[in-house]
């Protein structure tokens, strides 16, 4: 009788964490939606796109992985990682001779008076921060991703943990 009643309650627990499972599958397979549909609308909104392959600002051999994407619309974390280290970066080398925003604004403040740098410092600026967000929305997008095969691990968890519930309840019946 004690062992029949132990299986009983082994089972209840199993069917709980079962059902814990499938609901958090639910949130998690929410999230990836909320966050992926977040970071399409987000990118969809700036209509950034990215050059036609035949273009001669991706034709220089840094600019190859622009091509996978090239005439497309800027909508995807993914489409945002490239645009960003593969387009923005490699015009931020050029721009700032390899110098980064940091740099070139302390060589600013110890020349107040060069008008080019000043421009120069604008322009990287501006590049590294549309660059940040791309990343952003690209690690948004990634962790989508993680969310959607979490979801799935935690579906089919939680329907395995469901089936030997059930089947350890049979079994406890049977005794």
């Amino acid at each position: 009788m004690r062992r029949k009643t132990f299986d009983v309650l082994v089972s209840i627990a199993g069917m709980f964490l079962a059902v814990t499972l499938l609901v958090a599958g639910g949130l998690l397979t929410w999230g990836h939606f909320y966050i992926s549909n977040e970071v399409h609308n987000q990118l969809a909104a700036q209509k950034i796109f990215f050059p036609a392959s035949n273009s001669p600002a991706i034709a220089a051999p840094e600019f190859a992985a622009m091509h996978q994407y090239a005439g497309q619309q800027l909508t995807t974390g993914a489409q945002a990682e490239v645009y960003a280290d593969h387009f923005i970066a490699n015009h931020l080398k050029v721009i700032g001779g390899g110098k980064t925003y940091a740099q070139l604004s302390a060589e600013a403040i110890a020349h107040p008076k060069n008008a080019a740098l000043a421009a120069q410092v604008n322009t990287v600026f501006k590049g590294e921060t549309l660059r940040g967000l791309l990343l952003n929305a690209y690690a948004f997008g990634t962790m989508a991703v993680i969310a959607a095969w979490a979801a799935i691990a935690a579906y089919i968890a939680g329907v395995i943990m469901l089936i030997l519930s059930v089947l350890g309840l049979a079994h406890a019946r049977r005794d």
